[in-house]
């Protein structure tokens, strides 16, 4: 299988090349064994796993349409004896297999490889610009990344306004800080040109959950939040859409995580007016009155009457009913004085 992942290098141009590039007659006038010997390995020509500057012409092997799909591979007995690092074969590849794949993206305007930013701090495997004029980073990591490391790079493209959309060698661990930072999680199978994901399984609701203004993680959620269980869910890479905001689901992915989601909002607000109507009858039960009661999710509500201006005319004193004069407060309940 790693010997379908070869890349070859044209002496001509000095340039890396993917066998998918031209059709396989095009290599084999300049492969083995009849060809002007202009491609060679990739790999061995650096000094990876052979000694630096090895010539060792490739062959095109397979067919388009054919039981073995066309791949470039070592002459017999040319190849190292433990064949090429996996590692090394896979990001190599994986670089090409993302570069080709940008550039059937309808939005994209260009795609370079190694490109360094403005600022030299950082060179991105694949580099893409988009039509509005949006820089996004492809990084292909095969090793092991501290929290640390990464970052450092990521809030170094940041400072550039340089979106970095990462893909991992199948199996390796994800940094938690890239969970962290809210990026999504791409593993690329390069020899089958397909993606893998996470996808989060749903939180666990706690108490009136229905009141939370975020009710997204209580349904299947992409991408994850750091220390969720999730799920692995794989399609094939021409699926896999690029935008603005990075890398895109799949339509049916995203349609149904949007449909998830709805259904936990309409089971909130299900909650929500049962909460409300247990709230009421329990109000009903205590004899409450109907103002005290609490309102369901929607009700109006009610309009108070405006209370009637106090009236600044002074209230009549209590007077004697013989003499006239005010009354003491004391003897009002008799209407008159003592001596009168």
């Amino acid at each position: 299988m790693d010997d379908l992942l070869v890349v070859g290098l044209d002496l001509r141009t000095g340039r890396e090349v993917h066998v998918s590039e031209q059709p396989g007659e095009y290599w084999r006038t300049r492969g083995y064994p009849d060809g002007d010997g202009s491609l060679v390995c990739f790999y061995c020509y650096h000094g990876m796993d052979a000694p630096p500057g090895a010539r060792v012409p490739l062959v095109a092997k397979g067919r388009l349409g054919g039981k073995v799909r066309l791949h470039f591979a070592h002459p017999p007995g040319r190849a190292p004896d433990a064949g090429h690092h996996p590692e090394t074969v896979w990001h190599l590849t994986a670089k090409h297999t993302l570069a080709r794949w940008a550039h059937t993206q309808p939005e994209v305007t260009r795609v370079s490889l190694e490109q360094w930013t403005a600022q030299r701090s950082r060179r991105a495997d694949v580099m893409v610009t988009l039509t509005d004029g949006t820089r996004l980073a492809l990084e292909v990591q095969k090793e092991l990344l501290t929290d640390g490391h990464f970052q450092a790079r990521h809030h170094d493209y940041a400072a550039q306004n340089i979106r970095d959309v990462w893909f991992w060698r199948p199996g390796l661990q994800v940094p938690h800080a890239a969970l962290a930072e809210g990026l999504p999680v791409w593993f690329l199978d390069s020899a089958a040109a397909q993606v893998t994901t996470l996808v989060a399984r749903p939180h666990v609701r706690p108490h009136q959950w229905w009141k939370l203004s975020d009710l997204a993680p209580f349904a299947p959620h992409h991408p994850p939040c750091a220390l969720d269980t999730t799920e692995k869910v794989s399609f094939a890479l021409g699926a896999l859409g690029l935008e603005r905001r990075g890398a895109s689901l799949p339509r049916a992915l995203r349609e149904k995580l949007r449909e998830d989601h709805r259904k936990v909002q309409e089971l909130a607000r299900q909650r929500a007016n049962e909460a409300g109507r247990a709230a009421l009858e329990r109000f009903a039960r205590q004899g409450r009155a109907h103002r005290l009661a609490p309102r369901l999710p929607g009700q109006p509500v009610p309009q108070r009457r405006p209370r009637a201006a106090a009236s600044t005319t002074p209230a009549p004193k209590p007077r004697c009913e013989v003499c006239d004069k005010p009354l003491n407060p004391i003897l009002i309940p008799y209407g008159r004085h003592f001596l009168c």
